[in-house]
């Protein structure tokens, strides 16, 4: 990724920011200059010259609310109109005030307000509609996700218990169970500060609650993946929908090349793919190509031993790749390694800098990483582990 194209967001961000809130300062200046012009040149400079100072003020305002993420809500936008149309108008009164050096009697501030009052409902008005709308039109949604720690969810089918198992042997799986386990696994995201988006239900689609196949996230872009088992296929374009809604740039793996979000581990800026059941080597090769230009250096490793990669080795906050040995190929492609004891301890989801998500399943494994100084949160999902899911399978994370 080059210097520009890393600073590209920001400075989107930022042209959006100052161009919305030019559009609400002049359609706020151009408001009650319609209003209060009386046919006369000279009233149209009075007003300009009484509403100029409010006019700057609003500007700056909403170029900073629209930064911090005032245009992500509706309920934002309306507080980030009042507030601009407010300040700009006490601060230009005062303004008035201060350069008429006439002291402020009640006829005065009635005359004052009244006369602010339609340019403050015209900044309010502007900033709800006119401002939102050029913010959408020149950053997208893409800047609010980027503002927000976004993972995506798919609840289970109901036709969950006939998902597809390769390394482990079949056993019934209890879907009112399942159901119950993802919402707990759903809560702990949302409680740890995650905004949850939810993929809609595929209908038909057994494995479709594993999500994570069906994307990798780069920053802004998302590159939708190509199942491994044609079975999965309508997995896919929902997945999409709901991604794109977020406003990422959308690069996908094309046939003959297949791959699984699964098989896909991100550390730092490398990328480890594992070549295995579900991924081939033209899905790697497209992968490669679609992600070198962002920055990244993808590796390629076997997996003979799990059903995909982060099956048998995901990494924490700090670039450690975990992994239990007896699913790992080779451990020594991943340089800082751990070995963990329990095959379900393999998984983490990382939540925060110093925060993790793993399965309860694996106790040992838990306690390993929570002595290295990580909390530990832990929830039972023996109902997907059953179908060789894991705590990674069940969401993917905007990052």
């Amino acid at each position: 990724m080059t210097v520009d194209s890393a600073r590209s967001p920001f400075l989107r961000r930022l042209t959006g920011a100052i161009v919305s809130a030019l559009t609400v300062s002049l359609i706020s200046l151009v408001a009650v200059s319609l209003l209060f012009y009386g046919g006369s040149i000279s009233t149209l400079g009075q007003v300009l010259d009484f509403f100029l100072g409010s006019t700057l003020i609003v500007f700056v305002v909403l170029t900073v609310f629209a930064l911090v993420g005032f245009y992500r809500y509706w309920y934002l936008r309306l507080i980030g109109g009042i507030v601009a149309g407010l300040v700009g108008a006490v601060a230009g009164a005062a303004i008035t005030v201060a350069r008429s050096a006439s002291p402020v009697t009640e006829t005065v501030a009635t005359q004052l307000i009244g006369t602010n009052l339609p340019f403050v409902l015209a900044a309010i008005i502007g900033t709800v509609s006119a401002g939102y709308a050029v913010w959408r039109l020149l950053v997208g949604s893409q800047a609010d996700a980027a503002s927000r720690r976004i993972v995506l969810v798919r609840a289970p089918a109901d036709s969950l218990a006939d998902g597809q198992v390769t390394h482990i042997e079949r056993v019934p799986v209890d879907l009112e169970l399942a159901n119950s386990q993802w919402d707990e696994y759903v809560a702990l995201l949302s409680n740890a500060g995650w905004d949850v988006v939810e993929v809609p239900v595929a209908t038909g689609q057994p494995d479709s609650v594993f999500v994570e196949d069906t994307m990798v996230i780069f920053g802004g872009t998302a590159i939708i993946g190509s199942p491994g088992a044609e079975s999965r296929a309508g997995e896919i374009v929902e997945a999409e929908r709901a991604v794109a809604a977020l406003g990422l740039s959308i690069r996908r793996i094309e046939m003959p090349g297949t791959l699984d979000g699964g098989d896909v581990l991100k550390v730092d800026r490398t990328v480890f793919v594992g070549r295995g059941g579900r991924t081939n080597a033209e899905g790697i090769r497209q992968l490669r190509s679609l992600v070198t230009p962002l920055g990244y250096t993808v590796v390629a490793v076997p997996v003979t031993k799990a059903l995909h990669l982060k099956s048998a080795v995901t990494a924490l906050p700090d670039g450690t790749v975990i992994g239990y040995p007896p699913l790992v190929d080779d451990p020594s492609v991943f340089g800082r390694y751990l070995a963990v004891p329990e095959a379900e301890g393999v998984a983490v989801v990382v939540l925060a800098d110093d925060t993790v998500l793993m399965s309860s399943a694996a106790p040992k494994s838990a306690a390993l990483i929570a002595d290295l100084g990580y909390r530990v949160l832990t929830t039972d999902i023996s109902e997907f582990e059953k179908l060789e899911g894991c705590v990674t399978c069940l969401s993917v994370r905007v990052r």
